[in-house]
């Protein structure tokens, strides 16, 4: 049986790794098929919202029960408060990040080709690599975290983060590739922004796992949980409104909460 931890590597490896996807899509696509883009970016807003609150958010007020000897008070209290911190955490990060090169504000990837746009788009795809990376960070310790202590749930949470990674390897690759002719050197970039995710993974586990106990997975799985809730918030709900209908993203949200509800119930 493959270790828990190499297990939970491999999920957020995978995670990662699908901006390299979203740059193989952006170079044979000949046009964006929007109706698409906003059913999987609402899909993966679903499946996120909902593992986060049934499954992350519970799972963590249990574990801080446990570690205060059956407090409930005080276990739920430091879970509320672990959730808005996880959020005001990534929020700070969008807020650190300059808008322009920010991959949580909106753009729409097929204006990048105007005349107008080509001297700074070697620039814009460089910095949103870098950005991507800083965001994908906290999610790779996500991802492992779920994973490691719970395979089918960490699988879930990898498949909805790997969906929201492809198209932020888009918006790297496109506008790299544009500036510089070279389709290597625009998955090259989008690739390495996706690598972030898996070395979040190995630096939270090393730097957490000497500290790991009921307390600390308690805090970080809720933390986790309002990560989630804040990405599908912020990015994945409006880019999914901004391509498509208002009902295909919603269906989309709605059968990713159903898909992942099946997967927990196979599992009980």
């Amino acid at each position: 049986m493959l270790d828990p931890v190499l297990f939970a590597f491999l999920i957020t490896l995978g995670a990662g790794l699908a901006t390299g996807i979203g740059s193989v899509i952006a170079f044979y696509a000949k046009e964006t098929n929007h109706k698409f883009l906003s059913a999987t970016l609402g899909f993966s807003a679903g499946v996120m919202i909902y593992v986060s609150f049934v499954e992350i958010f519970a799972k963590a007020n249990d574990s801080l029960i446990d570690a205060y000897n059956g407090n409930e008070s005080k276990g739920t209290i430091i879970t509320v408060i672990a959730f808005f911190v996880g959020m005001a955490l990534i929020a700070l990060i969008d807020i650190l990040v300059p808008s322009e090169e920010n991959p949580h504000e909106i753009r729409d990837v097929e204006d990048l080709n105007s005349p107008e746009a080509q001297k700074s788009l070697l620039r814009m795809g460089v910095f949103s690599a870098i950005a991507i990376a800083i965001h994908n960070f906290p999610e790779g310790i996500a991802t492992f975290m779920g994973a490691i202590h719970d395979p089918a749930l960490g699988i879930g949470i990898g498949v909805a983060i790997a969906i929201h990674n492809i198209p932020e390897g888009i918006a790297v690759s496109v506008p790299i590739r544009y500036a510089t002719g070279s389709k290597k050197k625009a998955f090259y970039y989008s690739f390495l922004s996706g690598l972030s995710e898996p070395v979040g993974a190995v630096v939270g586990y090393f730097l957490l796992r000497a500290f790991l106990s009921d307390a600390l997975f308690g805090i970080v799985f809720s933390g986790v949980a309002g990560i989630m809730v804040y990405i599908a918030l912020d990015e994945l709900l409006p880019t999914a409104e901004k391509y498509g209908e208002h009902h295909v993203a919603i269906i989309g949200v709605i059968s990713g909460m159903v898909v992942m509800a099946l997967s927990l119930l196979l599992f009980i």
